[in-house]
């Protein structure tokens, strides 16, 4: 079967995030697909099987499945529009686990759109501040990641998480956020429990950031980096109950994965 690897969220290789992309004609088990997505050892894995004028898509760390995944879905649009042979400026993709999701086209700008992520404040706990050298001052619960905020956008980049100690939280992953010195807000997304420690950058964390910096910041659009080493740059937009995440993607692999 064919693979692409794609950089999303970036304008060149080499950084952004990279996300493997594979088209299939129908559903492969899902024993295999863990397997592939582990082999790849990338953040995640997209899989895609048209149905009707749309796509299922489903995303695999190299671990276990997830219920969303923002660079991926920007990655397999790019493939489509790009090397599939799509021909419209709009893909609606069907999540099992998230329900619908779009990404449309302008020029060479992709912009998905997400539902929003409900988030509640919850209390610091010693497990979520034993991890980090930098101790936060409140914390949010989401879907399925916990948000912790800081004071400065130093602070996020000065982070050096224990990985083993932030293993042990109940959550697919810790996103970390500060308001931004060149941009409205930063972030970092830790996640040891779902196979990667940091992740470069992180689509479906801005469906809790955006509409929580939209709040504090009062306005609706918003720019966002997120401070990995390999840096993401993101235009996001409060759309009432859902976000729009764009950026921009690039190729780096296109090849052939043999399963026997």
């Amino acid at each position: 079967m064919k693979i692409y690897q794609i950089d999303a969220f970036s304008k060149t290789v080499f950084s952004g995030n990279p996300a493997a992309v594979c088209p299939l004609e129908e559903w492969l088990s899902d024993t295999i697909m863990q397997k592939i997505a582990a082999e790849n050892n990338l953040a995640e894995t997209a899989f895609y099987v048209k149905n009707g004028d749309n796509y299922e898509i489903r995303w695999f760390t190299p671990k276990l499945e997830v219920d969303l995944c923002g660079h991926a879905t920007l990655a397999a649009a790019f493939v489509l529009f790009h090397f599939e042979n799509y021909n419209t400026n709009r893909i609606t993709f069907f999540s099992p686990r998230s329900g619908e999701l779009t990404v449309t086209k302008e020029a060479d700008l992709l912009s998905l759109n997400f539902p929003v992520d409900v988030l509640e404040p919850i209390p610091l706990t010693p497990q979520m501040t034993d991890g980090l050298n930098v101790k936060p001052i409140q914390a949010f619960k989401g879907k399925t990641d916990y948000m912790l905020l800081f004071n400065t956008e130093d602070e996020i980049l000065n982070l050096n998480p224990d990985f083993e100690k932030l293993s042990k939280l109940q959550a697919r992953g810790i996103i970390v956020t500060a308001k931004g010195n060149n941009s409205d807000f930063v972030s970092r997304f830790f996640a040891p429990q779902s196979g990667i420690n940091e992740d470069p950058v992180t689509g479906s964390a801005h469906t809790t950031l955006i509409p929580y910096w939209a709040n504090e910041l009062n306005k609706t659009k918003l720019s966002a980096i997120q401070l990995s080493e390999r840096r993401g740059y993101l235009d996001c937009e409060l759309l009432e109950n859902r976000v729009r995440i764009s950026g921009y993607a690039k190729c780096y692999l296109i090849g052939t994965i043999f399963t026997q």
